[in-house]
C-alpha cells in the first residue's frame, strides 16, 4: 500500500494541474451524490452536503475544496441535477435554499485554510473549524431565507431544523478526517 500512495504522489506532484482539477471534479461530485440524500421541508431540505463540503473542504485544502464548490454550483446553474432532490438551475439558487448553496464557498474557505494551516492535527481543532465553517453557511443561508418568509419564522425554517445534523457531521467529519490525516503524515 504505501508503494501505491508514493506512486499517486509522484505522479500528482509531476501533474499539479491535472492533480487539481481531477480532485476538484471528485469533490464537486461528492457533494452532488450527497445532495441527494435529502429530506424535504418546505423551504430548505435536509441533506448531507454539507457532510459532503466538510469532507472536501478539509481534504482538498483551501484552492481546491473552493474550486470543487464552485463547479458543483456550476454543475447545478447550467441544469445539472446536482441540487438537493434532483433539483437543477439558477431558480434554485435565487430561491429559499440559494443562499445556502452560495454558503458552501465560504464554509470550504474557511475548512480549506484550517486545513492547510494544519487543524487536521487535532480532532478539536477540526471540530472548530468544522463549527467555524457551518456558522458562515447559517449566515448566508439565513439571510437569502429572510426574503422568502417572515423574520420570526426564519430561524424556525433555517436553522433550528438543523443544528443537530450540523453538529453531529462536524464531528463525523474531523473523526474521519483527523486520524486519516495523521495516518498519511506517517508515511
Amino acid at each position: 500500500m504505501m508503494n501505491q500512495v508514493n506512486v499517486i504522489r509522484h505522479w500528482a506532484d509531476a501533474n499539479r494541474t491535472t492533480a487539481f482539477w481531477l480532485k476538484t471534479a471528485l469533490g464537486a461530485n461528492l457533494i452532488a451524490v450527497l445532495a441527494q440524500f435529502a429530506v424535504p421541508l418546505p423551504f430548505v431540505s435536509i441533506t448531507l452536503q454539507s457532510l459532503g463540503v466538510l469532507l472536501i473542504g478539509f481534504a482538498l485544502g483551501r484552492k481546491a475544496g473552493v474550486a470543487a464548490v464552485l463547479l458543483y454550483l456550476l454543475e447545478g446553474a447550467a441544469g445539472m441535477p446536482v441540487f438537493a432532490n434532483g433539483k437543477a438551475g439558477l431558480a434554485v439558487l435565487m430561491g429559499s435554499s440559494g443562499g445556502y448553496l452560495f454558503g458552501y464557498i465560504f464554509m470550504a474557505l474557511i475548512l480549506g485554510w484550517a486545513s492547510d494551516k494544519g487543524a487536521l492535527k487535532s480532532v478539536w481543532k477540526t471540530v472548530a473549524a468544522g463549527l467555524a465553517g457551518t456558522a458562515a453557511l447559517y449566515a448566508l443561508g439565513l439571510a437569502q431565507l429572510s426574503l422568502f418568509v417572515p423574520a420570526d419564522k426564519v430561524l424556525a425554517y433555517g436553522l433550528y431544523p438543523f443544528i443537530a445534523g450540523d453538529i453531529i457531521k462536524a464531528f463525523v467529519a474531523a473523526v474521519l478526517l483527523a486520524p486519516t490525516y495523521r495516518f498519511f503524515q506517517k508515511l
